[in-house]
């Protein structure tokens, strides 16, 4: 419709000139002598060209009219996409759950364009505690001492006229709120409590993942313990009583006179303080943390060997490829793989009776590779009549290459012995995300 409307401004002028012109050259032309008809035909247009022309004007003005306020909407649409945008790069890049929370609250205020924002969790009772703020000096109470039961005991209510609130909801429950005032008396739109309730979920979103955060560290501490609970049990209990035992013999052997069988004995159990001191030497070793920054995984596996090699007395080598030393896989998948070498290294010496291990790291078209390949019995006579083969050992090592999506195996070597070989995917390192504070 609008397009036979700008049509008809500019063919409606012309048909009614000649109109005009036709009418005075023929009907009117006795009536109207020159100048007269002249003049009648020129006022005439000059009304239609006012008129057509105040008609076409207006119309372009309500459309510019329309397209800005289209563009301010678009902005505002803009700025708040950037703004959630923000917050869940702080979400995923920030260690710290209140830093989040800062974020969420300053682009709330700014957003919104409001005098105070805060944010608050539910504790107990379903009482709210102060969480995050941002407003000018003195607007905000963090200690919630103001009258009231609401998020109004937190700022001070000239600061809060008009307000806004946008629940943090996990699993349908509620589990905190998000909270924004203005000095001014003033209307929200929808558009606002959609951006207040996007900003609210980012922040729910951020609580919930350091509660997960919190969960897995609280899991690897337990798992960790649960380690070091069946390597005491498997090693130093089991040696402890070996200990024990022995020592009631050589009592026995030294009260009845039998000297040489009482030596034989105690040198016995010598070896087995031997055994028991790489145990513990071991376990202290795995408990600290694996990789330092400047070493690498190929650096500290190095150093691990070296120390293996000492205290078990097997000769162990490192074989690494260029490629293999410059590669930079997450902090976590490092760890992983080092401690698989560890287990893989404490099975030689514990399982193998080898006299030699040779660790190679390499890079392929599947991603990082390590092997472990000895000179010992191999599986064959280690697992003859086992049901449950792999033992513990083996078992813990295959859990840990699936938790950094790696595959591991064990394939008998040429001549004797077996190999270990595992697998990872090179997955690139986590990098900081500019423009974020805190990012690391």
């Amino acid at each position: 419709m609008f397009e036979r409307l700008r049509w008809l401004t500019i063919i409606a002028p012309a048909v009614v000139v000649g109109l005009i012109e036709l009418l005075s050259d023929t009907f009117l032309d006795p009536y109207l002598p020159f100048p007269w008809d002249t003049l009648i035909v020129a006022a005439a247009v000059l009304a239609l060209s006012f008129a057509f022309s105040t008609i076409a004007f207006r119309r372009i003005d309500a459309l510019a009219g329309a397209l800005a306020a289209r563009n301010v909407e678009l902005e505002r649409r803009i700025a708040t996409a950037r703004a959630l945008h923000r917050v869940s790069v702080a979400v995923a890049a920030l260690d710290d759950v209140g830093q989040v929370f800062q974020v969420v609250v300053d682009q709330a205020r700014d957003l919104l364009s409001v005098d105070v924002a805060a944010l608050l969790l539910a504790v107990q009772d379903g009482e709210l505690a102060f969480a995050a703020g941002s407003a000018s000096e003195g607007t905000i109470d963090r200690t919630g001492s103001r009258p009231g039961t609401d998020a109004l005991r937190f700022v001070d209510p000239v600061a809060a006229r008009a307000q806004l609130a946008a629940p943090l909801q996990r699993g349908g429950e509620t589990i905190g709120l998000l909270f924004v005032g203005c000095r001014e008396t003033r209307s929200f739109d929808v558009d606002d409590v959609e951006t207040l309730s996007s900003l609210a979920n980012q922040a729910a979103l951020a609580l919930e993942n350091a509660r997960l955060q919190t969960r897995l560290r609280e899991l690897a501490v337990v798992a960790e313990r649960e380690r070091i609970a069946r390597e005491m049990h498997d090693g130093l209990a089991q040696i402890l009583g070996y200990v024990n035992t022995k020592s009631q013999a050589v009592e026995s052997l030294l009260e009845s006179g039998r000297t040489e069988e009482a030596r034989f004995q105690l040198a016995e159990l010598a070896a087995a303080a031997r055994s028991l001191y790489v145990d513990v030497r071991e376990a202290i070793l795995g408990l600290r943390s694996p990789i330092a920054p400047e070493t690498g995984l190929v650096g500290a596996i190095e150093a691990y060997a070296e120390r293996f090699a000492e205290a078990s007395k097997l000769v162990a080598t490192v074989e690494a490829s260029r490629a293999a030393r410059e590669l930079q896989l997450a902090p976590d998948v490092e760890a992983q793989v080092f401690r698989i070498v560890q287990e893989g290294l404490t099975n030689v010496r514990k399982h193998a009776s080898a006299r030699r291990v040779e660790i190679r790291v390499a890079v392929d078209d599947d991603g990082l590779v390590v092997s472990l390949a000895d000179d010992g019995r191999g599986f064959e006579a280690a697992s003859a009549g086992a049901a449950d083969w792999p033992h513990y050992g083996l078992q813990a090592m295959r859990e840990r290459a699936a938790s950094i999506g790696g595959s591991i195996d064990w394939t008998a070597g040429r001549d004797a012995g077996a190999i270990v070989r595992l697998v990872v995917p090179a997955r690139p390192t986590a990098t900081a995300v500019p423009g974020v504070i805190g990012a690391t």
